[in-house]
């Protein structure tokens, strides 16, 4: 019996199983779709579909660079627990992946999933393999690509690739000159977590969101309505220096902002130097992650 595209679309759908595993089986069974299935069963390729409901919340950022700085990308791999985020080969994985990411022209997540993975098949079908062979729910959450003209970028991981920063420097110094002070900057903007890089960034919605909160802290403090402007505005200032990354205190030398520490260098290697483009992934950010209740658990298997 012939096998079509359909077929195997179907098959992938009912196992999660990749595109070149479905087809395979499908030759061997002749087309029949419930011995294909459990063929998956016995080659262990069909356990990605029983895995896609669990929260995967642990895992890992890389970082990749090309060209002196004047590209960059960021990947984030997620996984169920950090004992596979440690695995050797979920981390090829993920480094290969920023590596595509670095050279790819897609901005898309679904366009990045469907690129093709060396002769493996595309990035989702190599995905669903690894879950099958691994045994966890895996899932590729995001990526970014970091090339506009005149930038240098720098990056910086922390904690092993819980935390991935790249910052884009819009100078004519070399990534060798910047090198230093873009890691520093790159630390502060791991440590910190700058919402925004200066003022001129500030989403507006976000500033009036804010004036409306501090107005009212200011009300409920029993404050004045007629002083409760001029004191608003001193607050969202104060709270600016703490959200904008130049303005921020520099984490290695408080006397300093950073801005004061780029100009510094800007100074010494006398040439320009401007903040343009901020990244900061923190593996598992915004995930509920589930709490598991052992008991429950065990009573659970047992039928109770």
């Amino acid at each position: 019996m012939a096998v079509t595209a359909a077929m195997v679309k179907e098959l992938r759908e009912r196992t999660g199983a990749g595109m070149m595993d479905c087809k395979k089986v499908l030759v061997e069974t002749d087309g029949d779709m419930d011995k294909a299935i459990e063929l998956l069963r016995e080659k262990g390729l069909a356990k990605a579909a029983k895995k896609a409901g669990r929260v995967a919340a642990e895992g890992l950022i890389k970082l990749a660079f090309a060209d002196g700085g004047k590209k960059a990308a960021a990947v984030e791999v997620n996984s169920e627990t950090d004992f596979v985020a440690k695995n050797q080969e979920f981390i090829d994985f993920v480094d290969t992946l920023a590596n595509m990411a670095l050279n790819t022209e897609a901005t898309e997540l679904n366009d990045f999933m469907a690129l093709p993975y060396g002769g493996e098949g595309t990035v989702t079908e190599v995905l669903n393999n690894k879950i099958a062979t691994i045994g966890e729910n895996m899932n590729v959450r995001r990526f970014v690509r970091c090339d506009k003209p005149g930038v240098v970028h720098v990056g910086y991981v922390h904690g092993g690739g819980r935390i991935g920063v790249i910052v884009g420097f819009e100078t004519e110094a070399s990534y060798d000159e910047i090198e230093t002070m873009g890691k520093d900057v790159a630390m502060q903007v791991a440590s910190m977590s700058p919402k925004f890089i200066d003022e001129s960034a500030v989403d507006p919605e976000y500033l009036e969101s804010e004036k409306k909160i501090l107005v009212q802290q200011a009300l409920n403090e029993g404050k004045p309505a007629d002083i409760v402007e001029k004191m608003v505005i001193g607050r969202l200032k104060k709270e600016l220096k703490e959200t904008c990354l130049v303005e921020q205190k520099f984490v290695k030398n408080g006397e300093l902002s950073v801005a004061q520490y780029i100009a510094e260098t800007a100074k010494a290697i006398g040439k320009d130097i401007k903040v343009v483009e901020m990244v900061r992934y923190e593996v598992g950010e915004g995930i509920e992650k589930k709490e598991e209740n052992f008991a429950e658990e065990v009573a659970k298997q047992m039928g109770n």
